[in-house]
């Protein structure tokens, strides 16, 4: 429960990586990177996308699906 409010927290509340420390910005960033493959595999398996790489989602700490996805 307590992993869930503070997902759901991290989700809601636009963070730069400036905001965060190193561990909370990688643990984000996996956060992100893993959501990301569940939503491609849901939500728009037939669209052909190579998912980056987790150090791109530790950069940008955004979602890097393609659009029309999700």
């Amino acid at each position: 429960m307590k992993t869930l409010v503070l997902s759901a927290f991290l989700t809601s509340v636009a963070l730069t990586a400036q905001d965060l420390s190193e561990l909370e910005r990688d643990a984000k960033a996996l956060e992100i990177y893993l959501q990301d493959k569940k939503d491609h595999e849901e939500h728009c398996p037939a669209l052909k996308w190579e998912q980056p790489s987790l150090d791109t989602y530790k950069e940008e700490l955004t979602s890097q699906l393609p659009e029309g996805c999700k």
